[in-house]
């Protein structure tokens, strides 16, 4: 399907911050825009503030001054809804508020030409119900752009229930060719992003409630454990607690009270104190010009141990033994095979071995319940890591049987191979493992409810969040079976719907219990 034709009319209602971006996408992607607010001096101003924004693309480089030159005179405040009756497609940008959308496309009904698009920038309010008093609901179709607007990729083209599948593939094209990375999205709450995101958020709040660590110590191992370009603490304080709270509760009423999305004490008491984040100057941290960051958490230094062992069941492929094996040998220690623990589940994750500690990537299991199953008092658990080559920090547990040489030996092991050690509380699943568990079971619900497609969801994520690996494909790099254990251990432990595997994981793992994959 082609995209709109450059020079087109495209009309933007609404000139605060995603408004105004996405007028400056248009223009400098060759279109003519009209910007409506019920204000007219604020169109005004943005018109003047994007080409400010225009002329320091110039003084970058990114733009030449001929480019934006023209971008410039494309841009057009109209002083009524009248003044849009030539666009091929409008975008509203207005508060989020059912009724005055509805209300506003009513309206724009009866002065677009019929062949005019309509498209709402709604994050998450439903299409269909936006639609549903249009004469021709049809041609309206979700826009979701993410703020800012002129530098993040992603664009959620969502359908509800009438939306035209030309219409659709019309608005994602456009998107395509204003540079932007599109998804296509069913319209249910929060769309992709706003509901696959939400484990985030939710088991990082979990695990600082029941004592794991400290926000700072968490938020560094989410960094540099998993690869996050931020902690979980460190985004919410600057999303604002307000917003991030309401966000959770909506998804969490929109599905009916789902366990999955059940909000979080602790945060509405931060809402509560007015403890909002960066904004107010205070949330999970303190903001201003005297306030410090506070470290995080990190074992002091012990000896290196002179062996190490590596042991694996039968049924379990070497494929896993590498990434961890192959950063110990890059650190100059001999690596000796030998045979799994006594008492060892059939599929049971290699363990490393050193001056009688046992150690193991977690399997959702604490370290204490895994070393009771095994008969191993010395058993400490190791977390996800993103990269086993370049990552700087490991976060181990200990089981409360463990003896204090057996955990320093642990230490020692990975302080050796380049980590910095945090400990975390012995709360299963640990920070990483858990939270790409549940990201990766929510997106994969996504799919196997036919919101998205696997691909989709990878996209919007890696796009619209910055997340360092789609959730689907890091669940192929971890494997799938593991994450269904991973699950299954959570809900045992907690005993709670939360966290149910998705159906579709578990038709994956039937079809092919060694090798099921989302992506070839």
């Amino acid at each position: 399907m082609p995209a709109l034709a450059s020079g087109s009319v495209v009309a933007v209602i609404g000139s605060g911050a995603m408004g105004a971006g996405i007028a400056q996408v248009a223009a400098s992607s060759g279109h003519e825009v009209r910007l409506f607010d019920t204000r007219p001096e604020a169109a005004a101003k943005a018109i003047l503030d994007i080409g400010k924004v225009y002329d320091k693309l110039v003084d970058k480089g990114r733009m030449s001054a001929a480019q934006a030159d023209l971008a410039r005179d494309r841009l057009q405040s109209v002083d009524s809804l009248a003044g849009l009756s030539e666009a091929a497609l409008v975008v509203e940008a207005i508060v989020e508020n059912l009724n005055a959308k509805r209300a506003l496309f009513a309206e724009l009904e009866s002065i677009v030409d019929a062949r005019c698009i309509l498209a709402t920038n709604t994050s998450s309010l439903s299409v269909t119900a936006i639609g549903a008093q249009l004469r021709h609901p049809e041609r309206l179709v979700g826009m979701h752009f993410f703020n800012p607007v002129p530098l993040m990729a992603l664009v959620e083209v969502v359908s509800g229930l009438a939306t035209d599948q030309h219409v659709a593939d019309t608005v994602y094209a456009t998107a395509q060719a204003w540079g932007k990375d599109p998804v296509h999205a069913k319209s249910t709450p929060g769309f992709i992003v706003n509901r696959v995101a939400r484990p985030y958020y939710a088991e990082a709040l979990r695990l600082l409630q029941e004592g794991a660590a400290d926000a700072p110590t968490l938020d560094a191992v989410m960094r540099d454990c998993g690869g996050f370009r931020m902690g979980p603490f460190e985004l919410m304080d600057l999303i604002g607690h307000d917003v991030n709270f309401s966000v959770t509760q909506s998804v969490h009423a929109a599905y009916f009270s789902d366990q999955r999305f059940t909000p979080s004490v602790l945060q509405q008491e931060l809402v509560n104190a007015g403890f909002l984040g960066r904004k107010s100057g205070r949330g999970f941290y303190r903001y201003g010009d005297d306030a410090s960051k506070p470290g995080a958490q990190v074992e002091s230094q012990q000896p290196s141990p002179h062996t190490v062992g590596i042991s694996v069941a039968r049924e379990v492929t070497s494929s896993i033994l590498s990434p961890m094996e192959a950063r110990l040998l890059a650190a100059g220690f001999t690596v000796a095979h030998r045979e799994p623990l006594q008492g060892a589940e059939k599929h049971e994750a290699p363990a490393f071995h050193t001056n009688g500690a046992a150690i193991f990537l977690t399997d959702g299991r604490t370290a204490t319940e895994r070393a009771a199953a095994n008969k191993h008092p010395n058993t400490v658990v190791y977390d996800l890591l993103l990269d086993h080559a370049k990552a700087t920090r490991i976060a181990l547990a200990r089981a409360d049987q463990c003896s204090d040489e057996a955990y320093g030996a642990a230490v020692g092991l990975f302080q050796a191979a380049g980590f910095a050690v945090t400990r975390l509380d012995d709360l299963p699943g640990m920070a990483v493992m858990r939270t790409v568990a549940m990201l990766a079971n929510e997106a994969a619900d996504a799919v196997n409810q036919g919101v998205c497609s696997a691909v989709a969801v990878d996209i919007a994520m890696q796009k619209g969040v910055n997340y360092p690996r789609g959730p689907l494909a890091w669940m192929d790099a971890v494997g799938i079976a593991h994450i269904v254990t991973v699950l299954a251990n959570l809900a045992a432990a907690y005993g709670e719907d939360r966290y149910r595997v998705s159906p579709l994981l578990r038709r994956k793992l039937a079809a092919n219990p060694t090798g099921a994959r989302f992506h070839a």
